[in-house]
């Protein structure tokens, strides 16, 4: 078999079990794409070794007929994640050298499944960016290109590495983490899937903290049903995680049945944003479309406080960040700033985070503290915190009403080019996410699937928003999306 890389987890489980093929011709399919792909920079840190002890392990499970369905397919994990022994930055410097000794929970999840971990993805800096610009190991670089414009673009972000690496055929799944969309925003840039599942399936415990309120992982594919498979291998309970819902998981891939008869599925008037591309107008109409074809009622709904989404959600992120990222002091682990003599312990903070902390996170660590401090915690912080309730009540007053699934764009564009947003105000950047965090402010499961082209032959994607814990039901609705769309589009190997 050729092209191993190539195949989705689902046609690479089966044949697993065929014994068509084994989890170390598919782990050394993908180690060599991954040697043949510097260009894109998804991975940043290779466990080719590690990856190779691992699918020699799933290889023996799969013999003795002991093998989840996720034994032996070869991942990417973002580098939010840590993993035992292996460098967990969080693209920053100030984490250069930090190797944990333990494993984060969906890691170990994934691995106790028999999943193979190629490498570490590349990521914006602590998870705090839409375009994957802010890392300390450079640009991703999305596989995507505009026609024959040798522009490079970018992969989204946070979660850029994962998307790239995916849409590349480098692995053939990956790990993410959603804050504000940082799964769903990049799989539309690379017209993969990434669903974000509601607040408390997965376990954060061993992920690094952004705002501990919205950040949720998540699997980034090729397919829906990929998403089904690798969502249930990564989440479940976790007593470590106070957070973490004790509640059974369910097979979401039994649930893709494709029939979404007599589903309502919502369109808010709220997200038809003034200045919308026409493109994006024309894809949100026609997967209204599809699913109205595939027998769905198609329902207009009203989500009214969503205008208020983006302030309120840049106001309480960089508030968490702020308190979360007041461990990295140089005193504990990871980078050290070099002391003049005479400096004392308020120059040595000083010092490590201004070397250790790149230009966004030093921001929204500045607009954090600032809306914590006394005199305008009450005027920004609980305000905003009153919002977050109101966009909840809002979506909970919807799905009350019958509402099944809301259907929205997934992102205001098609990728962008690396380095147009630079000198732009930051607030146009935070606009990559304005259909994203509502969903994160209000925890719900969320999931992007690949849809069109764009006019430069871009792919573009939709958003559909399910009820808080059935992410079976999401997973469905969406899948009957992807069959009605028939998206089966490439990007044309330039790397």
């Amino acid at each position: 078999m050729t092209d191993l890389n190539r195949m989705t987890i689902a046609e690479a489980r089966d044949a697993l079990r065929k014994g068509d093929v084994t989890s170390l011709e598919l782990t050394e399919a993908c180690l060599a794409a991954v040697d043949g792909a510097g260009a894109l920079n998804a991975f940043v840190h290779h466990t080719p070794e590690v990856a190779r002890a691992q699918a020699a392990a799933a290889d023996a499970r799969i013999a003795k007929g002991d093998a989840p369905a996720m034994c032996g397919i070869p991942l990417g994990i973002k580098d939010l994640f840590c993993t035992k022994g292996v460098p967990s930055q969080a693209a920053s410097r100030i984490l250069q050298g930090f190797k944990p000794e333990y494993e984060s929970t969906v890691t170990q999840n994934l691995f106790d499944a028999g999943a193979v971990m190629l490498g570490k993805l590349n990521m914006d800096e602590f998870a705090m960016g839409s375009s994957n610009e802010t890392s300390c190991y450079g640009n991703a670089v999305n596989p995507w290109r505009r026609g024959n414009d040798e522009t490079a673009l970018t992969p989204g972000g946070s979660s850029g590495g994962s998307a790239s690496a995916v849409a590349a055929d480098l692995c053939l799944g990956a790990t993410g983490t959603d804050t504000g969309g940082s799964i769903r925003q990049p799989a539309a840039f690379t017209g993969i899937t990434g669903i974000k599942p509601t607040y408390g399936r997965c376990s954060r415990w061993g992920i690094v903290a952004f705002a501990s309120s919205l950040d949720q992982a998540g699997p980034m594919t090729k397919t829906v049903r990929d998403s089904a498979i690798m969502l249930g291998a990564m989440c479940g309970h976790d007593p470590k995680d106070s957070t973490s819902a004790d509640l059974p998981v369910p097979d979401f891939e039994a649930l893709l049945t494709g029939d979404i008869r007599g589903k309502v599925i919502g369109i808010p008037r709220e997200y038809r944003m003034e200045g919308m591309p026409a493109e994006i107008e024309k894809l949100w109409s026609d997967g209204a479309e599809m699913l109205r074809a595939a027998g769905a009622e198609i329902r207009d709904i009203s989500l009214p406080h969503t205008k208020y989404a983006l302030p309120a959600y840049y106001v309480i992120a960089p508030a968490e960040a702020s308190s979360n990222l007041a461990r990295y002091d140089g005193v504990r682990y990871g980078h050290r700033a070099k002391l003049a003599q005479g400096d004392g312990i308020t120059e040595m903070y000083e010092k490590t985070r201004a070397e250790g902390f790149g230009h966004e996170v030093q921001r929204r660590v500045m607009v954090g503290t600032y809306v914590l401090s006394a005199g305008f915690y009450d005027a920004y912080y609980n305000r905003a915190r009153r919002v977050r309730a109101l966009i909840k009540r809002d979506f909970d007053e919807a799905f009350a009403a019958g509402v099944d699934a809301i259907l929205t764009p997934a992102t205001p564009s098609a990728a962008f080019g690396l380095g147009e947003m630079t000198d732009a105000d930051p607030v146009q950047m935070y606009l990559n996410d304005v259909f994203t965090v509502t969903v994160n402010l209000a925890g719900l499961p969320g999931v992007a699937v690949p849809t069109g082209l764009d006019g430069k032959g871009l792919p573009l994607g939709l958003q559909l928003i399910g009820r808080p814990w059935e992410e079976g039901d999401l997973l469905n609705t969406a899948y009957a999306l992807e069959q009605a769309a028939g998206f089966v589009a490439k990007p044309a190997k330039w790397w």
